[in-house]
């Protein structure tokens, strides 16, 4: 060989590399990792099903077994083989499982495959297999056929979903409820719109709003369902989609060592349902630590899908509703081709019978008697024939004729006309009938699905519930996990000055604000040890876009200016930027400095120093008359004078308008956005009057973290002079009873319905000040009595809450209605400042003194977000 042929023959391996490495992606790709739109499966779930119907004997099979038949046509090991199949037993849907197959609720894994067992659902066999509509390709080793789709007539794919990550792209296909596929599918095909929304065996809560249709970029948010038990003790029953309890426990526990949350201690009572106990430590709030629990712990997690499928040999995303699409498409086209083909062989059948009737009716054997070769048997009958096949389907053949010659003589001779016609007659029904299907296919293929829910959609009723999730602020329900202090001689502040002066105990995500006598403000994170400046006046924990904390201040403007008032909150700010709440001029100095945490205006004494054209050294100043603006005003003229010292003279009181809050009853919750139905204005001691369904009223703060079940007959502003009217069914006496009470102001549950008979219970509750309710009557002995109107605040007085109450009628009642309340008068409110356009406000008001000043200026708030 010549040196160039030799240079001619050498390939570079970054060249073998890339083919080989291609050869793998699609490998991966195509026949491991991403399932084919048709069947829903990957290929080691299809030839498990396959492998499964062939061993279908009606018994359980070995799952080693039936690994064991897999391994015949998918060349990997058994282990992956037999993992793949006890995913696919959990799911509950295709394999009826036998033994210990694990625990989706625990993670416990399955046990051997030599010691359980499976056989195939009634399901699968009716929707999963047909050899005859089955495309089949040769195994890996050539020595077998596996079919290249099963011929599955159901959305399985979207029912069971599955998950994959192969070279270069994964799949994310959430399950969805087997019911609502099929509804999904029936809608479709009658030209009426569907969504479809994911469905869990392991329950739990689920926010869709930003399911997207399962498209990349879409999410969803799924909660564990939590209660609380008692005040120290919340129960979780359900758990979120792609955790376990195991898991679930070591992110609360990894939540509590981080000082995120704090419990005592964690108890898992799980056996077949889910009970994880979580016990609280004295004097934390329940709905708080739920709303930890969501915000710090694996109670709330984030999916992100990813509709990815084969299509021909192509991987292509999708959304939900297009593979609903498609897999309907699909099972229609089948249903046609098993039609067709059941069409084709119900009219061989018919060909064939009516060829043998004709044969043995006219005694057409007999013309084979004399002839010697096959050959002429064969053109005997075939001319016996002709006077009598004009009216069959297609022309005879030869082998139609061989078939005639395998008759036996015991056939022959027991032959019946009448029977024959009978069954000829029977075939032409079903053909009829086979061609009504084909002609109405659409209706053929909506009735097949209503079949399949009646047959299998008992116990398969949706498990995960869907809501809204509300927005939880980590700040507002971390545990204060970390002691915080402060160096104000050298300006420091942080968690590691432990021999400096303590401040106060906080969550390590904290924002601190802090206020300095030059008039200047941060707001930086929680840290070890920050630089905030010396002269340090003020910290405390700061909440971005709080309203109600209104800071009061006086500061003198440059070394020997006047002085000057303001009042602002700080809604917004950059970290670590520092804010110049002065006018900027050097030498300012802050002279009084207060935060009310609810808007308070407080009274101060000015003390002017010594000068000869001053009269008066006193001056009192009252902040509830100056308007709350932005922080970056100037601020109104106090007095152009020195001053010696600013005194409080008398606690203010808060300025700030009564707080509007509304009940969201779609997540359960208060809230001060707008959202639900109003309960009204409240201030500082105002609670809300919850009442439910077990005969319990109680007394909340008007906290926006308060959750509230699902159980509530009743939810407003608690009106202490409003009795409550309660009518309820005494069945141990099968009698009404009516009763008004008013409730004692204590924040513990009070109980106003007791009875132990199982079929007692609270007819209506209402706070009406003057309710009316119509009596209807049950017929007695076929007279119906006239309704009868009652005003319950003249029938019965305001007694105590454990009172029986009196009997509301002797007669049999057959529905009672409550009369709506007329319309009250709204509350007063009085004209107070409520700073929810605070920042950017300018301009001042007018001098509250009668000296001469220097007209303020106008300043101009700049907020800027937090980073």
């Amino acid at each position: 060989m010549s040196e160039q042929q030799h240079e001619e023959s050498i390939k570079k391996i970054s060249g073998m590399y890339e083919d080989w490495f291609l050869d793998y992606a699609s490998y991966v790709i195509l026949e491991r990792a991403i399932p084919s739109i048709f069947d829903g499966l990957k290929p080691v779930q299809r030839r498990i099903m396959h492998s499964m119907r062939e061993l279908e004997d009606g018994r359980y099979n070995k799952v080693a077994n039936i690994v064991g038949n897999t391994m015949k046509y998918h060349p990997h090991g058994d282990m992956a083989i037999t993992d793949a199949m006890v995913q696919i037993g959990q799911k509950e849907l295709l394999i009826d499982t036998q033994g210990n197959w694990g625990n989706i609720l625990t993670g416990d894994g399955a046990a051997a495959a030599r010691y359980i067992e499976a056989r195939l659902t009634p399901f699968a066999l009716e929707v999963v297999f047909n050899p005859k509509t089955t495309e089949w390709l040769p195994s890996y080793d050539g020595r077998n056929k596996e079919p290249d789709n099963l011929p599955v007539k159901f959305p399985l794919l979207l029912t069971q979903g599955v998950e994959g990550i192969a070279v270069g792209l994964s799949t994310k296909i959430l399950p969805h409820n087997f019911n609502e596929v099929i509804d999904a599918s029936i809608n479709y095909l009658r030209g009426k719109k569907f969504v479809l929304y994911p469905d869990f065996l392991t329950g739990g809560y689920i926010d869709v709003s930003d399911y997207n249709d399962g498209q990349r970029g879409g999410k969803v948010r799924v909660r564990a369902k939590i209660q609380q038990e008692d005040k120290l003790t919340l129960k979780i029953t359900e758990i979120p989609f792609g955790t376990t309890t195991g898991s679930l426990i070591d992110s609360i526990l990894k939540a509590n060592d981080k000082g995120k949350i704090k419990i005592k201690k964690i108890e898992d009572n799980t056996s077949e349902f889910v009970e994880i106990l979580v016990h609280l430590s004295p004097g934390i709030s329940p709905d708080k630590m739920i709303d930890a629990l969501y915000a710090f712990t694996d109670c709330e997690i984030s999916i992100s899908p990813n509709a990815c499928v084969i299509n021909v040999n192509r991987p292509e995303f999708l959304n939900v509703s297009e593979i609903l699409r498609r897999n309907t498409e699909n099972t229609v086209e089948l249903l046609k081709r098993e039609l067709e083909i059941e069409l084709n062989e119900l009219q061989e059948q018919w060909h064939f019978s009516s060829l043998e009737r004709i044969f043995i009716e006219n005694r057409i054997y007999h013309d084979i008697e004399e002839e010697e070769t096959w050959e002429g048997v064969i053109q005997a009958i075939d001319k016996g024939l002709k006077p009598f096949t004009g009216h069959l389907l297609r022309e005879v053949t030869e082998e139609d004729i061989v078939r005639l010659t395998e008759i036996r003589i015991k056939r022959i001779s027991k032959f019946d006309l009448d029977k024959a016609q009978q069954f000829l007659e029977s075939l032409e029904e079903k053909i009829e009938k086979v061609k009504f299907h084909l002609a109405n296919l659409i209706d053929y293929a909506v009735d097949y699905f209503k079949n399949l829910k009646t047959k299998y959609g008992k116990g398969r009723e949706r498990k995960t519930e869907i809501r809204v999730f509300d927005n939880i602020d980590a700040t507002k329900v971390a545990v204060a996990n970390v002691r915080f202090y402060v160096d104000k001689s050298e300006g420091f502040i942080g968690t590691s000055l432990r021999k400096d002066e303590f401040l106060f105990e906080c969550s390590d995500i904290d924002d601190i604000i802090v206020f300095r006598n030059d008039g200047v403000m941060m707001v930086s994170k929680v840290d070890a040890k920050t630089f905030v400046g010396k002269g340090i006046i003020h910290i405390a924990v700061w909440q971005k876009n709080d309203k109600r904390t209104i800071y009061n201040l006086i500061y003198r403007d440059g070394k020997n200016g006047p002085s000057y008032m303001k009042r602002f909150a700080v809604t917004g700010i950059t970290r670590d930027k520092e804010y110049d709440l002065t006018n900027g001029t050097k030498g300012s100095e802050l002279l009084y400095f207060s935060a009310n945490p609810n808007g308070e205006a407080e009274v101060v004494q000015i003390l002017l120093k010594p000068n000869q054209r001053l009269k008066k050294l006193k001056l009192d100043i009252n902040f509830s008359e100056l308007a709350v603006k932005g922080r970056a005003s100037k601020g109104n003229l106090v007095t152009k004078y020195p001053v010696k010292k600013v005194e409080l003279k008398e606690e203010g009181v808060s300025t700030l308008a009564p707080r509007k809050i509304w009940f969201d009853d779609t997540v359960k919750r208060l809230n001060a956005d707008g959202r639900g139905e109003l309960l009204g204005a409240f201030k500082g001691t105002d609670k809300i009057l919850t009442i439910n369904d077990k005969g319990d009223a109680k007394l909340t703060s008007f906290d926006l973290s308060n959750r509230y079940d699902d159980e509530l007959l009743t939810i407003e502003k608690w009106r202490p002079e409003k009795p409550i009217s309660c009518i309820y069914y005494d069945a141990e006496k099968e009698r009404y009873f009516v009763k008004r009470f008013l409730l004692e102001d204590t924040l513990n549950p009070q109980t106003f319905y007791f009875s132990e008979h199982p079929n007692s219970f609270v007819e209506m509750v209402t706070t009406q000040k003057i309710p009316v309710v119509d009596l209807i009557f049950s017929k007695v002995k076929g007279v119906e009595r006239e309704m009868e109107t009652v005003n319950l605040e003249e029938f019965i007085t305001v007694k105590g809450i454990k009172a029986q109450g009196n009997q509301l009628t002797t007669y049999k009642i057959k529905q009672i209605n409550l009369h709506p309340a007329p319309e009250e008068p709204e509350e007063e409110e009085l004209p107070k400042i409520e700073p929810d356009e605070l920042d950017g406000a300018t301009g001042e008001q007018a001098s509250l003194f009668d000296f001469p000043r220097k007209q303020a200026e106008n300043g101009e708030e700049n907020q800027e977000e937090k980073e």
